[in-house]
């Protein structure tokens, strides 16, 4: 009887997981979903046929002369004269272009940007111009002192908006703008009087704006209360009782109290002559040169130094921060007071600068204004600034369109800011997104 020889089994080699990874790859790469943000190319679909409708179907048989400088300027230059239809109709197609790419952009799953955005608000506000001027049966419009008036009265919304950044940064919702600046005006106008120096005033206002960062730092660092509602109750406590010294004190002695000297234009020979840009840059007071410098330094100051490093860590990740050494809460507080005090300066401006007195709520909500600007930025110095002279130019409109008489009301620009505060926070312009940690209290374990 024969027995079949055994047939060799040969072993099955183990499929581990990464054996069975590298035979099915398709399974391991996971499958990526663009996220598409559809308000940008929305909102400027609606801003296109806004100008289609109102600017290019509408606009007046007219021509549009704009003035760009004056007899005395180094260089005098010819004035700027469009015709209003063909002008809002190129305009108009501008804007359709940077609409359309705007949607192939969002299609494809790229984000809109910055500098696309910016040239369809230019093209936009210079359709507005061509079609009011155009409106305003054959007026002459002077552009520079439109654009310099417009940065003048920006100067306190810029500073507003540097102490924001500085405090968001850091972890810290700074809802007290408003509070800060009346602070610094109020403060500015009592100590610039009773010492009949601009200077002493200003420190007076940085010391105001201090304080009132301090405080705000205390209890939202220190006890840990909500940042917002300590914000909402100093801008009450600051309103209240600068009305109440007002009405008490400084209305019974206004020549004593309330009548500071203000910072006189320092004009720079021949550079200020430059047509456009030398009114703006170089016919400035104290307060508006020192604008332009803190906004360049807090820019070099976050983003190229270690301690801009440090403020960032600590508003992102304050138990990371933390772990490697950084003191959270005092460079919190460091940072809150230093935004005070810049706060202050801008407060300053309005006594010593804008008018000669003080006066009951005198910042009239520019404090939110400057807070929308922060948003509108997107917690960057240089966006930031570029905001507060949007809204200073709507508020310059505001008065230029009354002064010439043209079909749209002034009312409507003095609500533009706001409506363009509603879109900002609303994250119609594009989505911000501020720093992770900010109005989260830090409690080290």
């Amino acid at each position: 009887m024969s027995t079949a020889a055994p047939q060799p089994v040969t072993p099955r080699p183990a499929v581990s997981g990464t054996a069975r990874t590298a035979v099915r790859p398709e399974a391991a790469q996971p499958q990526s979903v663009a996220v598409r943000h559809w308000s940008v190319p929305i909102l400027l679909t609606v801003f296109t046929l806004v100008s289609l409708l109102v600017f290019a179907l509408n606009a007046p048989a007219e021509t549009a002369t704009f003035r760009i400088s004056n007899p005395s300027d180094a260089v005098v230059l010819p004035d700027l004269t469009a015709p209003t239809g063909p002008t809002a109709w190129i305009l108009t197609a501008v804007l359709a272009a940077v609409t359309v790419v705007a949607w192939l952009l969002t299609v494809r799953g790229r984000r809109v940007p910055g500098w696309l955005a910016g040239l369809f608000a230019l093209a936009f506000v210079a359709a507005f111009l061509v079609w009011v001027v155009g409106s305003a049966n054959n007026t002459t419009v002077f552009l520079t002192g439109l654009i310099a008036g417009s940065f003048t009265l920006a100067v306190p919304l810029i500073f507003g908006s540097m102490a924001g950044i500085l405090s968001e940064r850091s972890g810290v919702v700074n809802i007290a703008i408003e509070g800060q600046l009346l602070a610094g005006a109020f403060l500015a106008a009592v100590v610039g009087s009773l010492t009949g120096s601009a200077w002493a005033g200003l420190i007076a206002a940085v010391v105001a704006g201090v304080l009132v960062s301090w405080l705000l730092a205390v209890f939202s660092i220190k006890y840990l209360v909500n940042q917002v509602i300590v914000g909402v109750v100093l801008n009450v406590l600051v309103a209240g009782l600068t009305s109440f010294l007002f009405s008490t004190v400084l209305s019974d002695n206004s020549s004593t109290l309330n009548s500071p000297p203000r910072f006189p234009q320092i004009r720079i020979p021949g550079l200020a002559d430059i047509p456009v840009i030398g009114p703006i840059l170089f016919d400035q007071t104290i307060l508006g040169y020192g604008m332009y410098l803190i906004v360049g330094l807090l820019w070099f100051g976050l983003f190229r130094t270690r301690w801009g490093l440090r403020v960032r860590a600590v508003g992102e990740h304050p138990k990371a921060a933390d772990t490697v050494g950084i003191a959270v809460n005092r460079t919190r507080y460091l940072s809150v007071l230093l935004g005070g005090a810049v706060a202050g300066m801008g407060g300053a401006f309005f006594t010593l600068v804008s008018a000669s007195s003080f006066s009951k709520e005198m910042t009239a909500g520019q404090g939110f204004i400057a807070l929308a600007a922060v948003i509108f930025g997107r917690w960057n110095p240089i966006g930031a600034f570029f905001a507060a002279l949007l809204f200073g130019f709507a508020t310059n409109m505001q008065y230029v369109l009354a002064i010439l008489g043209t079909p749209v009301p002034s009312q409507f620009m003095a609500m533009l800011p706001y409506l363009v505060t509603v879109f900002a926070v609303a994250g119609l312009v594009g989505r911000s997104r501020g720093p992770a940690a900010a109005g989260v209290p830090y409690v080290k374990e």
